[in-house]
């Protein structure tokens, strides 16, 4: 005959709550050895700030002010007030020269970024309207700047003709009125996606790394027996000692969240549920992955190194956070897919920018929960086999 009645819920069952019990006690341990280890708390709380604020102001796309050169070859009216078009320009920072050799010294000690050259016929050429010429010479090694000089030069002189021919009363150049309309970003700052962008891969780091030693430690310090010979599973075992580092994880969010929004000034436009959602599904997939590294490997040593490979290296450089994936080889793109990062920062970025957009979250909620199962059942088998 069973001990408990038939119809009692299994919550009344004693060996259940016996069960609870020793699920929390292996929780409160485990608490007890964040307390009492510094370095826990360090990569919890003081490393996603100290990282955070290396990706927010050391990482930027924004080019405000480009270094340049101009050469003025020509000291006739136009060409005069095409320089003068140029030094007024916020998107320029202009260091007048005489030659075009001593602009090219410039450049390639790396102290410029551009050179322009106003010809000797531009006055001239320009009052026939014969089709004048400046030339740009750009810094090749720097691509992004490079673009953006000649994407400002294109649209400084464009303005600067038509203003000439309005002034001239010319009918021969047309001015085109572009009015741009930025949605989600309307000041185009690089940090509004590159912040999002690094909460991911702080949390991808910190995820792995906060569980990366819980299983280790038990094997290092021989205490693993004694926490099995509590009657406990492997799997309650394992879920015992995560759930502390998974709160932990995230109240690390919540303090990159706050710092973006506090000091980046990023708009969170998104609902707090989503947030959460997004949060716990990615802390599940990384805390996962550490601890299917702490198990694999027994060693604490081992096993951090694992971790700082297998969670930052890819998170930083496959997730889209800096390098465009449909700009990589087809082979990299796919490869792309095994990596937990790539599904957080597009919704993460729509959570801050746009708002919840719930096509695009729930997927990726899908497919990070569904690395979390893999992951946390590979280490519960490795542990299993450990200890068969």
């Amino acid at each position: 005959m069973s001990a408990t009645p038939s119809g009692a819920k299994i919550g009344d069952s004693p060996r259940f709550r016996a069960r609870i019990r020793r699920m929390g006690a292996v929780m409160s341990k485990e608490w007890g050895q964040i307390r009492r280890d510094p370095s826990t708390f360090g990569i919890a709380g003081l490393l996603p700030l100290l990282l955070l604020f290396l990706f927010g102001y050391a990482v930027s796309l924004d080019t405000a002010a480009t270094r340049t050169a101009l050469v003025l070859q020509d000291n006739g009216g136009a060409a005069q007030r095409l320089a003068g078009a140029f030094a007024a320009s916020p998107s320029f920072r202009i260091a007048p020269m005489t030659s075009v050799d001593e602009a090219r010294g410039e450049l390639v000690a790396g102290r410029l970024r551009a050179i322009i050259v106003i010809p000797q016929d531009f006055s001239r050429a320009t009052a026939r309207g014969a089709g004048a010429t400046v030339q740009l010479i750009t810094d090749g090694s720097v691509p992004n700047t490079a673009a953006f000089a000649d994407g400002h030069t294109r649209a400084l002189v464009r303005a600067w003709s038509a203003a000439e021919a309005d002034e001239r009363g010319s009918a021969t150049i047309t001015p085109l009125r572009i009015v741009p309309h930025y949605v989600y970003n309307a000041t185009l700052k690089s940090r509004y996606f590159l912040v999002p962008g690094a909460i991911a891969i702080v949390m991808a780091m910190i995820g792995s790394m906060l569980t990366a030693l819980v299983v280790a430690r038990e094997w290092e310090r021989a205490t693993m027996e004694a926490l099995l010979a509590t009657d406990l599973s492997v799997t309650e075992m394992i879920f015992a000692k995560v759930t502390p580092y998974f709160l932990l994880g995230l109240g690390s969010m919540s303090l990159c969240v706050a710092v973006a929004v506090g000091w980046y000034d990023l708009p969170l436009r998104g609902s707090f549920l989503a947030l959460v959602g997004l949060s716990a599904a990615f802390l599940f997939a990384t805390l996962g992955q550490g601890l299917l590294i702490s198990a694999a490997a027994k060693s604490q040593f081992v096993s951090t190194q694992y971790a700082l490979l297998s969670g930052f290296l890819p998170s930083l450089l496959l997730s889209g956070f800096l390098f465009e994936i449909s700009s990589m080889p087809i082979g990299i793109q796919w490869l792309t897919w095994l990596v937990p990062a790539r599904y957080l920062i597009p919704p993460l970025e729509s959570l801050f920018l746009a708002g919840d957009i719930w096509g695009l979250i729930w997927p990726s909620m899908a497919a990070l929960t569904a690395f979390g199962i893999f992951f946390f059942w590979r280490a519960i088998s490795a542990t299993q086999r450990s200890i068969s």
